[in-house]
């Protein structure tokens, strides 16, 4: 294993830069996705069940690959693990950008969630190998700055390359721009990043992903498809089989558990009562970011016929709201107020809105985006009194040792339940729309299908209070820079506000 460092080096400037443009990358890249999806529905021609696999089948890969891509880290290296990342992230980023049809785009997009699970659970660990314990603090406030300036400009930069449509090709250059970025990245991490590996590293537990892959894709796939197709048989039984497929995994984690100490999901976790509650909240709230954010967008750039740079302007209140929200909260909020921050913030976010419902039927498809700001502005402060200071609530009482691992099932569970959020979208919004609008109904049609759908965020919104009851009083820091720091196999902590 390759030392700390622990004499300065002017390298390991150099090698923060790389790993944290790569990290922005992903970050962005989600965001920029999200606010171009109109414009791919009209120029590939994609199905509502292709533009919500164009978002979840992302989501999916890069949940199922997190902990096994740090734990690839950890034996193998995590710089080679990082270039091997960041190599397939540039390549499937440009057959996304080429792509000939939207079956093509999806299969991209599934290719670059699992490149991003082997590249960024690397980037914790490659700062934590590099950097002494005395810098990490300035670090990691470096890594905030990055998530806020993510969260602002992945929108923005989305509607301007849409609506640019440089060179002719449409949405195309929301892909292409990570071309010269991970090409740049891949050059100068060879040159800069020192190599390092875990003393001790878990095997693998690529059965486990099998099982979480496979009964997460019979619970998705039908409600993606279901409404196209008519709900056919099939699709209930494969929904339903899945349970089976969620309860060999756990059997499967168990014998695993007691053959090698290495399993994908560490059971005894949910022994203990706020990491349980604790990760049903990731799970739910991921379910209401993957609901919002696509029906959002659709409603904005569909419904209301604004322009990508239209809509990706309305959402800059709620960004800064975020970004601002979380910053306080995890430095002046909690340290006083505990569990209540959260449960302040999910009370927020539920009116938020409700005020958007409230909006949304007074001023129907007349509505401005000056009308839409303070709907977001109280969301977003309230997702931002939950996303950051979410994780050291989870594991405030899961023991030391664990904490590595309980980090990475943090993500890896928002990251699914995003995925399930995003596959529910054919029920809560596009279920409402009828399939042969006049051009005439097509506002109000959006426009009530995205206040259903807002009903739908308001009842999860009021689960994830209530299951914050169960999260301790007042969160604990772990360790020393707290627990992402000593967490090889976290993921990215730095990826709560992605979907924003």
């Amino acid at each position: 294993m390759t030392s700390p460092v622990t004499t300065p080096d002017r390298r390991r400037w150099f090698a923060l830069a790389i790993v944290m443009t790569a990290a922005f990358m992903d970050l962005v890249d989600v965001t920029i996705v999200n606010i171009a999806i109109p414009s791919i529905q009209r120029d590939a021609g994609a199905t509502v069940s292709q533009i919500q696999w164009i978002t979840a089948g992302y989501a999916l890969a890069f949940a199922a690959g997190l902990i096994t891509g740090g734990r690839l880290g950890d034996i193998y290296g995590r710089k080679r693990l990082f270039l091997i990342g960041i190599a397939g992230f540039t390549l499937a980023s440009a057959l996304c950008g080429f792509a000939a049809n939207p079956e093509m785009l999806v299969a991209s997009r599934i290719l670059q969630g699992g490149m991003a699970a082997m590249m960024v659970p690397q980037v914790l660990s490659i700062v934590h190998a590099t950097f002494p314990a005395q810098e990490r603090g300035k670090v990691f406030g470096l890594f905030g700055m990055i998530v806020g300036l993510g969260a602002v400009s992945g929108p923005l930069l989305g509607a301007l390359l849409t609506e640019w449509n440089l060179f002719g090709l449409e949405w195309r250059p929301i892909f292409l721009i990570n071309l010269p970025v991970g090409i740049a990245g891949l050059l100068l991490g060879r040159k800069f990043i020192s190599e390092s590996k875990a003393p001790r590293a878990l095997k693998l537990d690529l059965v486990g992903v099998v099982l979480v892959t496979l009964g997460l894709l019979m619970l998705i796939y039908p409600l993606t498809r279901g409404r196209e197709l008519g709900w056919p048989v099939w699709g209930h039984v494969v929904m339903g089989s899945s349970v089976l497929v969620f309860g060999a995994l756990v059997a499967y984690e168990k014998y695993k558990t007691r053959r090698d100490g290495s399993p994908l999901i560490e059971l005894s976790l949910f022994k203990v009562k706020s990491f349980a509650a604790g990760i049903a909240v990731q799970v739910v709230f991921g379910v209401a970011l993957g609901v919002f954010f696509l029906v959002w967008t659709m409603y904005m750039q569909v419904g209301l016929g604004w322009t990508a740079l239209h809509a990706g302007l309305t959402g800059v209140p709620f960004s800064i709201a975020v970004s601002a929200a979380a910053g306080i909260s995890v430095q002046k909020l909690v340290p006083k107020f505990g569990r209540k921050v959260l449960q302040t913030g999910a009370l927020a976010m539920m009116t938020g809105a409700l005020i958007y419902i409230w909006e949304a039927g007074r001023y129907g498809a007349g509505i401005t985006s000056w009308q839409m700001a303070l709907p977001l502005v109280v969301m977003g402060v309230g997702m931002g009194l939950i996303v950051a200071p979410l994780t050291d609530a989870v594991l405030s009482d899961v023991p030391r040792e664990h904490a590595g691992s309980a980090s990475g099932l943090i993500n890896t569970t928002q990251q699914m339940g995003t995925a399930l959020g995003l596959g529910l979208v054919s029920v809560v919004f596009f279920g409402t729309i009828g399939d042969h609008l006049a051009p005439t109904e097509v506002g109000q049609a959006f426009t009530d299908a995205f206040s259903n759908s807002l009903w739908y965020v308001v009842g999860v919104l009021a689960v994830i209070f209530l299951l914050m009851f169960a999260l301790p009083g007042r969160p604990a820091q772990h360790v020393e820079g707290g627990a992402q720091e000593a967490d090889p196999t976290a993921g990215p902590v730095e990826k709560a506000p992605e979907l924003v």
